[in-house]
């Protein structure tokens, strides 16, 4: 109360004896600044009242929340002493009962991001061994194909550019007499020479093609995936004129090179570098002296060989074979992929929207079978991709919810087009269906796992047919590693309504320590069972530790939000792909 009426009611969680300086701060928490100023000028002015029987000091407690910091005192029996026991019983429970710790993993040397300098630039992706997964069978298959289109008869002198560690200078040596392969990597070619160490017709050496001199009269140049990092279309024209006068006359050049989405937005491409495939063999083609021969295409790249004329010979028609891919992608390359096109490109939509709100979107299960009546909280595979490949070819990317809370915390508007996804439960078909779907279309997503049911079944749901399995804590683990986030959704999966504060406190602190043990990370995060609206809840999970929590609300969340009150949009598993991509367009629509 303050000046005899009554300025707010809150509900809140005790644990015990609210003390002088917990009411201060839940004041100071609830009241606006000005409004305390205000009342305190008000007893200010009144000091020199007598203060006998039926004095007003309704605005005492007021004047005390303006000018302190409240102090959580060490009385065992006060709120914060209860709260402090539950939490000391919460890191004994969770350190006898989770599994030990794994060290956390060497982190990844970063990489140079000046590429003017670019003996730099390479040698930081070659600080990690084998960068690019060189073994694959996606890059096997595609070593396979540039064989393939190798000109017939012996070839004499040949020349690699950018052969990297040298797994394909193996294979290239045998098919040529003497090959010279270079890279601009010192690193590189120390670990090319190892690889091939017994192959006597093999010379390795450092060369910059971009601003190095070539060796002459080559009959054969071979050139895979570096010239799309040359800084643009007319140093491109430069560089392709230096590798038509390094060739013999007849001699060949080949390039294979990934179809890149800035050369042509509405066919499948990767979403990295200015130009790519498609700009790559329209420059060698313009090249004077230059004529393509054959082209051996797929869908992600081209492997073309073009042959520099002499001075009698005639173009032919070029032989043009269209072969699919056969190889699984691994996750690496895949997530780069957007296929069929996109609509929009993520770096156009981060440099020219802002927004001031965001879709949140809460999923359950992802899975083909399951009760009849779960099938509201439950999304086939084949839905849920089509869903995630939308957001991709749209230029969304994902955020978790400490990004968001950040944002809102300082009013920073959001930068293109942010998504949060989200998943309660924490059933184990994330892993299975939904995980793989989201790492595919460089995406990621938190989910909410109710903890200590982790690694048994969703008996909650018992009533309506067999448990859903949930995700263990060894899965939780390798999730985290590979990118994923994870907040709490209770310990029990119980009501929080039905919960005294006490229980509910022991929940919120059991389940963020398990979670943290498991995954590494401070857990900040939570969703309540059952879409509860209980009060109690968003002062309490921040006392445990806290700072997001998303509640029953339906909509989008936006930069006036309370982040422990987050609004969500459920997407539901009767629902057509028109109407998720209808949800998501009304938020887009405002910005």
């Amino acid at each position: 109360m303050m000046d005899g009426q009554i300025e707010a009611v809150l509900q809140f969680g005790v644990l015990g004896a609210v003390t002088r300086d917990h009411w201060i701060e839940l004041i100071r928490d609830t009241v606006p600044a000005e409004r305390l100023a205000d009342s305190t000028a008000r007893l200010a002015g009144r000091s020199a009242v007598p203060q006998g029987a039926g004095a007003d000091t309704s605005n005492t407690l007021a004047a005390e929340a303006l000018s302190s910091t409240a102090e959580r005192r060490s009385d065992p029996d006060s709120h914060f002493g209860k709260l402090a026991q539950l939490a000391a019983e919460a890191r004994e429970l969770v350190r006898s009962n989770a599994e030990p710790a794994q060290p956390p993993a060497a982190p990844r040397r970063a990489r140079a991001t000046d590429r003017n300098d670019r003996t730099a630039f390479w040698n930081s992706y070659f600080a990690t061994e084998d960068p690019w997964n060189y073994g694959s069978f996606y890059e096997q298959e595609k070593y396979e194909r540039q064989l393939e289109i190798l000109p017939a008869g012996p070839i004499g002198r040949a020349l690699e550019l950018a052969c990297a560690e040298g797994h394909f200078t193996r294979q290239l040596a045998s098919r040529v007499s003497h090959l010279t392969a270079t890279d601009i990597s010192a690193i590189a070619i120390e670990r090319a020479r190892a690889r091939c160490s017994d192959q006597p017709n093999i010379e390795f050496g450092v060369l910059d093609f971009a601003a190095d001199t070539l060796p002459g009269e080559m009959d054969l140049i071979f050139c895979s995936e570096v010239l799309y990092y040359l800084d643009d279309l007319a140093e491109l024209r430069r560089i392709t004129k230096k590798l038509a006068e390094a060739l013999a006359p007849g001699g060949s050049f080949i390039s294979a090179h990934a179809f890149v989405l800035r050369d042509n937005v509405e066919r499948t491409g990767f979403d990295w570098n200015t130009f790519g495939a498609q700009a790559i063999s329209e420059t060698l083609a313009a090249t004077a002296g230059l004529v393509l021969e054959q082209s051996i295409q797929t869908e992600l790249y081209r492997i073309d060989r073009f042959r520099r004329l002499s001075p009698d010979d005639l173009a032919a028609e070029p032989v043009i074979d269209h072969v699919p891919i056969r190889a699984p992608i691994e996750i690496g390359v895949a997530r780069n992929i957007i296929w069929g096109g996109a609509r929009a490109l993520r770096r156009d939509v981060a440099r020219n929207e802002r927004r001031q709100r965001i879709p949140v979107l809460m999923y359950h299960s992802v899975s083909d079978h399951g009760p009849a009546a779960l099938d509201r909280f439950r999304l086939t595979p084949a839905a849920f991709a089509s869903q995630m490949a939308w957001l991709r070819a749209n230029g969304f990317h994902a955020i978790n919810s400490e990004q968001l809370e950040g944002c809102i915390a300082n009013r920073q508007p959001f930068v293109g087009r942010p998504v949060l996804i989200t998943f309660d439960d924490g059933f184990q078909n994330f892993a299975d269906h939904a995980w793989p779907t989201l790492r595919a279309n460089d995406l990621t997503a938190e989910v909410f796992l109710v903890t200590d049911l982790v690694g048994e079944s969703a008996r909650w749901d018992a009533h309506s047919g067999p448990p859903t399995q949930l995700l263990g804590a060894g899965t939780v683990r390798r999730l985290a590693a590979e990118g994923a986030f994870f907040g709490s959704h209770m310990a029990t999966h119980r009501a929080i309504d039905g919960l005294s504060s006490s229980d509910l406190a022991a929940e919120l602190l059991r389940s963020r320590m398990f979670i943290e043990r498991w995954t590494g990370r401070p857990t900040m995060s939570f969703t309540a069972p059952f879409s509860v609206t209980d009060r109690r809840l968003g002062r309490l999970a921040r006392e445990c530790g806290y700072r997001i929590g998303f509640g029953g609300r339906h909509g989008p969340a936006d930069l006036d939000c309370d982040p422990i009150d987050l609004p969500r949009i459920e997407i539901r598993g009767d629902r057509s792909l028109d109407h998720f991509v209808a949800i998501v367009e009304a938020v887009l629509k405002e910005r």
